[in-house]
């Protein structure tokens, strides 16, 4: 065995792995933006690549296809907020705080701009490309659900709450939540009722997810 190439590739592997994940990086930052920018339909991979850097074939590599790059994106920004809530969960002990902490966040970042676009575009794709639709509900939205399911479980398990279903909880969890502000993020002010406002219909809604549950 030639022990000064085996030296070499241990030495170069770490590099190698980093440089493909700052081109994924870049190729994701650029793809996010042009979508925003220009619309999904619009956007070539070869734009994304002249924005990014790199070539066609490790954009293809990496992603399979310009739907799977939106996957990507897309799963990029869950894996995000996961990580912040999973942060949340570790430095809150009160389980009841910790919805009401989720709760506003979940309603900051969807109200934003950025995100109703980015909604927008994953809707047209899911009616053009049914699945693409088929992949977004597996990869997201199932995802979000295992992963709230899982903190609820060890809710149940340390005597913090009550589910009788833990995976039917956090399915119901993020249905009244980020449905209701995702559908207000795209129509606006026509969801308003009395001129109730969407943190006050979701407090009311929260106090009674959190009675039903017992969280404490």
């Amino acid at each position: 065995m030639d022990i000064t190439a085996m030296d070499k590739g241990t030495i170069s592997g770490p590099s190698q792995d980093a440089r493909k994940e700052e081109r994924r990086r870049a190729i994701l930052d650029a793809a996010e933006m042009l979508f925003l920018e220009q619309g999904f339909a619009k956007v070539s991979l070869a734009t994304i690549i002249r924005r990014s850097g790199g070539s066609l074939a490790t954009a293809y590599e990496l992603f399979g296809s310009k739907h799977g790059l939106l996957r990507a994106v897309i799963e990029r920004d869950k894996c995000e907020r996961q990580a912040e809530f999973d942060e949340l969960v570790e430095h809150t002990e009160s389980a009841a705080e910790i919805l009401r902490s989720l709760t506003r966040r979940i309603l900051e970042i969807v109200m934003q701009p950025r995100q109703a676009a980015m909604m927008r575009i994953v809707i047209a794709e899911s009616i053009s490309d049914p699945e693409f639709a088929r992949g977004f509900y597996r990869e997201i939205h199932l995802g979000r659900v295992e992963h709230l399911a899982q903190i609820f479980g060890g809710w149940n398990a340390d005597g913090r709450a009550r589910f009788d279903d833990p995976e039917a909880a956090a399915e119901l969890y993020l249905d009244m939540v980020v449905g209701d502000a995702e559908l207000e993020a795209l129509i606006g002010d026509a969801m308003r009722r009395g001129g109730e406002s969407l943190t006050a219909r979701m407090d009311w809604r929260l106090d009674i997810f959190i009675d039903h549950f017992k969280v404490k």
